[in-house]
């Protein structure tokens, strides 16, 4: 009798953005190449736009075996006691791409996925995504503009600070729920990378935006530990190149991806697409310098002293 064949490894990879941005994308590479790889022994299973869960949810589902994989944005991990990651909400601390990645991909991303562990959170890799642009139905070039407009961030008290110091009144609110909000003016505007703006459409509600690169954006791909360790060896080494490759991918079409899209929010017609000048960028970062002084004992001093260093970055006196 021939002998049966062994039921598929089922991971679930769970995220809060559309299908075709950056980090949709990369899923699915992962995914084809997980498939691929392991000769059908594990199936990647995609839960894009939080079909499965919201934004607060996703990680306590990811602790308790519900999901497998996750893809959230690094402000998530504040509220679970991991605050260092919170650091890379500091307005204005990478001045380019290379400075983000000169973060992550050496000894200061490392010691900070570490930090995940007793968590049951074991981190694979970082996926960058760009930098930040802001949008209102108000023109925003100085920092006055900011005064009393509801702006929705996520989950983080850096991002929670540095609203405050802009002049603006922070919202916490699931991505989700961010074009509802903006269409009926719950919020008034809100802050993200071009292809999450594009991809939820959230600038055909927002007549004015601005490219400020204040923030920067990025996800880890984490997995529930107590799996991962679980996981035949040879299957978790394949894996791990999965998701290498993937990474790869998905940080390399990521700048492109946030062009295209602030081209056709551009063409749309629907928004009126500003850059800063350098008198009115400095006015920002001189507005905003004192968040990160206000956060060091939050996210720890050693971890933005770190940052620091690994990125150039050279805070002004």
């Amino acid at each position: 009798m021939a002998a049966q064949a062994q039921a598929p490894i089922i991971i679930k990879f769970s995220h809060v953005v559309a299908p075709d941005t950056p980090k949709g994308k990369g899923a699915q590479r992962f995914k084809e190449l997980a498939e691929q790889r392991t000769g059908g022994k594990v199936k990647i299973e995609l839960y894009p736009n939080s079909q499965l869960y919201k934004d607060k949810e996703e990680m306590e589902a990811l602790q308790l075996g519900s999901v497998q994989m996750l893809a959230p944005s690094l402000a998530k991990f504040g509220p679970l006691g991991v605050k260092d990651f919170e650091v890379f909400d500091l307005p204005f601390i990478f001045k380019d791409q290379a400075a983000f990645r000169a973060v992550t991909e050496g000894p200061v991303g490392a010691d900070l996925f570490k930090k995940l562990e007793p968590k049951g959170i074991k981190g694979l890799a970082y996926w960058d995504n760009g930098f930040h642009i802001m949008s209102a139905n108000k023109p925003l070039h100085n920092v006055a503009d900011f005064k009393g407009l509801k702006m929705r961030i996520q989950s983080s008290k850096v991002l929670d600070a540095q609203m405050r110091a802009l002049g603006a009144i922070p919202q916490v609110m699931a991505f989700s729920e961010l074009y509802q909000a903006l269409q009926s003016g719950v919020v008034d505007g809100c802050e993200g990378v071009p292809s999450n703006f594009y991809t939820q459409k959230t600038y055909e509600v927002q007549k004015h935006t601005t490219i400020s690169n204040h923030g920067h954006l990025a996800y880890a791909v984490i997995v529930n530990k107590k799996f991962w360790d679980g996981l035949p060896a040879d299957i978790r080494t394949t894996l791990e190149g999965a998701v290498k490759d993937a990474t790869t991918y998905a940080n390399a079409i990521a700048a492109t991806e946030n062009q295209v899209a602030l081209d056709k929010m551009r063409a749309s017609g629907k928004t009126t697409i500003y850059t800063l000048t350098p008198a009115e960028s400095a006015e920002w970062k001189k507005a905003l310098m004192p968040v990160h002084k206000e956060m060091e004992s939050r996210v720890g001093k050693a971890t933005v002293e770190a940052v620091y260093k690994a990125a150039g970055f050279v805070p002004s006196k």
